[in-house]
């Protein structure tokens, strides 16, 4: 049985039939927030139930709760607010009680949400309690304190979403959960990444499938930072990788629409929670896991684990692989007996390096077959 939903059940606020149809009349006449790809995606989440279990935007005890305790007012382990911003006119249009609408800026409308609560918040608080530094070079601070003055909380119903170049490639944790039962498989350890396949990946993900049934390589999707790889190149990489490398009765791979906080140790737990939710038993936790910069001591992303004894997943910790030469393959610090001298660190600065200079990363870097599918791009890489 793969794991039960985090809350208990799986949560599912999308409009359908005659309700989405009132619903989307209704929404022309709602005063409405204007929103960019990412509260867009957390409204797709939410109504998905891959935020279960979540049925809306945060209200100021949940969002106060997650600040300061890391969980739900339920007692619920949970790390990241999910929130709507607004400015102080658009405040104006509407009070608790009230329905809004969710306006993407192409103009689609995304969902109803029926407020609870409008409040003011500290951006300060909210960068320094989430992330740990209030620096804005640190994507995420600069992303909170770019947000509005006050935070709109209550459930939505989504009626509409942005168009999605990957829907191949997009499955919903009902749907996750059908297949892994129809796979048999008992047990499933989630991956979460957002980069090309290098060899270290690759014995990761097939290290923990010893002691589970299937993995599921679950990509985030969505805006990434430069340098990061393109979506469309890490997809094309995972799918020769799996075709080449692994048994076809052991991987599974969907994505993930989401834009990434680079909080760490907090994103960590938020990354388990979500691939819980999609039916995973166990998930990876790598070990500078949605880091960025010098922000997390290199195992605190694991080392945050403890305090969720209750998360309802279990996690698997890994030092870091490597390549040695005087073993002949990719080991790790528990293996392998050999000098620093000897072993070949997987870097993605520097593979990045020798791909935009043309060259091909060694087989004991990648595989050849992925390296052929990144060089076919002139640029693979988030600019």
């Amino acid at each position: 049985m793969v794991s039960r939903p985090h809350g208990g059940h799986l949560i599912n606020r999308v409009a359908t039939g005659r309700k989405r149809e009132l619903l989307r009349e209704e929404f022309k006449e709602l005063p409405k927030l204007v929103v960019g790809d990412l509260i867009a995606v957390d409204a797709e989440n939410i109504a998905h139930g891959i935020f279960s279990p979540l049925e809306g935007f945060m209200i100021r005890e949940e969002f106060e709760f997650v600040l300061d305790d890391m969980r739900l007012p339920s007692d619920l382990p949970w790390t990241i607010p999910i929130v709507l911003d607004a400015s102080e006119e658009e405040v104006k249009q509407f009070k608790p009680g009230d329905d809004i609408g969710i306006l993407h800026t192409s103009g689609t409308p995304i969902a109803v949400v029926h407020v609870e609560e409008v409040y003011r918040y500290d951006k300060k608080e909210y960068a320094a309690k989430v992330f740990k530094t209030v620096d804005l070079a640190h994507p995420g601070v600069a992303k909170v304190f770019s947000l509005k003055e006050f935070l709109v909380g209550g459930p939505i119903d989504l009626i509409g979403e942005i168009p999605n170049p990957y829907e191949r490639y997009t499955l919903r944790p009902i749907e996750t959960r059908v297949l892994f039962e129809e796979k048999g498989w008992k047990t499933v350890v989630g991956f979460q990444t957002r980069n090309a396949p290098h060899l270290g990946h690759e014995f990761l993900q097939k290290t923990a499938l010893a002691f589970v049934d299937g993995v599921f390589i679950n990509p985030v999707i969505g805006k990434k930072k430069p340098g990061d790889f393109k979506d469309e190149v890490i997809l094309a990489a995972y799918d020769t990788l799996i075709e080449h490398y692994y048994r076809k009765d052991t991987a599974v791979m969907s994505i993930w629409r989401f834009e990434m906080r680079y909080a760490g140790p907090r994103e960590a737990i938020f990354h388990a929670i979500v691939r819980k939710n999609f039916g995973c038993t166990h998930f990876i936790v790598g070990r500078d896991h949605a880091g960025v910069g010098n922000y997390y001591k290199p195992y605190e992303a694991q080392e945050i684990f403890k305090e969720f004894p209750d998360l309802g997943v279990v996690p698997l910790f890994f030092r870091e692989f490597f390549y040695c030469h005087r073993c002949g393959g990719v080991v790790h610090e528990k293996t392998c007996p050999h000098s620093e001298s000897d072993r070949v660190r997987f870097s993605g600065t520097k593979i990045r390096n020798m791909i935009l200079k043309g060259e091909r990363p060694p087989p004991y870097f990648m595989r050849p077959e992925v390296v052929d599918v990144i060089m076919r791009w002139d640029n693979p890489f988030v600019e």
